[in-house]
């Protein structure tokens, strides 16, 4: 994919509404927003059963088109293969840079491959419980619930008090202080000093889930700094006009 302005990045989202509550379009929607425009929202269900009821007010309000698909045999998914079928389609169409898929279904890994053997950018969403191969067929993995938390409690997103409510990802506490290190070692300077936007673009590439609302704060500095084992400084570039932070690895 070309490097665009973030608004001419067109994007697919596509919504398992068996797997979603409606209480996370919003932040969905605007977790999307910025990245791209959404150019499709479709989300699939069988509308006819009484528990997908409570989407009718959501969809009107969001302008989301909801793809009727009947249960015709129990114990098989047809939304799942609606939802597939629909995607490939749009792949095909080539009007489309990437995809969100919001589901906390691991039937979707193949078609999150799919997608990116394409050439595709592919977001999953879903909830905590989403199965690991689905989060790793995906570039980037958000959470549900943090992506919640975060549009109901802003102003509360870098407190270091926060411990023990959210999932640290793919990566535990101890592996990513381990992975920066590794980083660090690999891209530093000879006195040791690393770009912290680099450490940042390298722990996406490990992590698909890599988040630092995941671990309680809105940017890199911070977690990196809360972990104990880095120290972080502002640098000026060498005109004097920009501010860039670098990271070492902290001496015991």
């Amino acid at each position: 994919m070309s490097e665009n302005n973030s608004n001419d990045i067109k994007i697919a989202v596509l919504i398992d509404a068996d797997n979603v509550s409606d209480k996370y379009i919003k932040c969905v929607l605007d977790e999307i927003s910025n990245i791209g425009m959404p150019t499709f929202k479709r989300i699939y269900g069988d509308w006819t059963k009484p528990q997908l009821s409570s989407w009718k007010t959501v969809l009107l309000n969001y302008s989301i088109t909801p793809i009727q698909q009947y249960s015709y045999t129990t114990g098989k998914n047809a939304t799942d293969a609606a939802l597939i079928i629909d995607a490939m389609d749009i792949l095909y169409s080539g009007n489309i840079d990437g995809f969100c898929i919001v589901s906390s279904d691991s039937d979707f890994t193949r078609l999150a491959t799919r997608l990116r053997e394409a050439g595709m950018m592919v977001i999953g969403m879903g909830e905590k419980k989403t199965p690991k191969p689905f989060i790793s067929a995906c570039e980037k993995f958000k959470y549900l619930e943090v992506l919640a938390n975060q549009s109901e409690h802003p102003e509360s997103s870098d407190s270091s008090e926060k411990t023990g409510s959210h999932k640290d990802g793919m990566a535990g506490k101890r592996e990513l202080i381990q992975s920066i290190k590794t980083i660090i070692n690999e891209i530093s300077d000879e006195d040791g000093w690393a770009n912290l936007g680099e450490i940042g673009s390298r722990l996406n590439n490990r992590y698909p889930d890599f988040d630092t609302r995941n671990y309680g704060h809105q940017k890199l500095r911070p977690l990196l700094l809360s972990l104990n084992h880095f120290i972080v400084e502002a640098r000026r570039t060498s005109k004097g006009q920009n501010t860039h932070y670098v990271a070492k690895i902290k001496e015991r």
